[in-house]
């Protein structure tokens, strides 16, 4: 049993400590709820700017993709399949590691043929991608098939979310995440946190639409706070 002093102060005390603990705790529950339904920050330019990055035009080669490399009247340069090794490179003769990863089979091909006119005059080549492995992402969080998913062509977020079976009923899909790294022109990577708000790609109205994936995107679907 808890007494009390003759001027009633310890039970006051008592009494205003148990208030206290309550108001901490309703404050602490409060903020685990906004965390989950808080307000997006702001969208900044640059960040508008990358999600739009990805060109459905263009297929950049990457590690692993299989590539065939045609080199006119040189039947000692052609190579009928060649596989970009994981540093995003390929060997080839007389002019040794060429850079693959970043670059298109046309761009590819541009550099290899500048690269053999020290040996060869006016060179021709060309570049045929017979395999692409190296375009994958990733879907994590809330959704029924989370993993790594290896795609043969182009996808947006939303073909991603389908891809990994929807979404779970616990799903918070207006607050999920595209996480991209970029490697700049100086060789420093730069990491992007792109909002991907469900309703809003749905709509269309959105400062940013359902946007294409890159390879190596994690999408990450966050759970809903109760």
């Amino acid at each position: 049993m808890i007494g009390l002093g003759l001027d009633g102060t310890y039970g006051m005390n008592i009494l205003a400590l148990s208030v206290k603990s309550i108001g901490a705790l309703l404050l602490l529950l409060v903020s685990w709820g906004l965390s989950g339904c808080a307000a997006a920050p702001p969208i900044t330019d640059d960040v508008i700017t990358e999600a739009n990055s990805a060109d459905k035009n263009q297929f950049l080669l990457g590690p692993e993709d299989v590539l065939e490399i045609s080199v006119w009247r040189s039947d000692e340069l052609t190579q009928k399949e060649v596989v970009v090794r994981p540093d995003g490179k390929i060997g080839m003769p007389l002019i040794g590691d060429v850079e693959v990863s970043g670059h298109t089979a046309a761009d590819l091909a541009t550099q290899i043929a500048g690269m053999l006119k020290t040996y060869k005059e006016n060179p021709s080549v060309s570049v045929k991608v017979k395999e692409v492995n190296s375009y994958y992402v990733y879907v994590l969080g809330d959704v029924v098939k989370p993993g790594k998913y290896q795609l043969k062509s182009h996808a947006t977020v939303l073909q991603a979310i389908a891809m990994a079976g929807g979404f779970t009923p616990y799903a918070a899909k207006n607050s999920m995440r595209v996480r991209r790294t970029v490697l700049e022109k100086s060789g420093q990577s730069k990491g992007f946190n792109i909002p991907a708000h469900y309703d809003e790609f749905v709509s269309g109205e959105g400062r940013i639409k359902d946007f294409v994936l890159k390879a190596g995107d994690v999408l990450v679907v966050p759970s809903r706070v109760w």
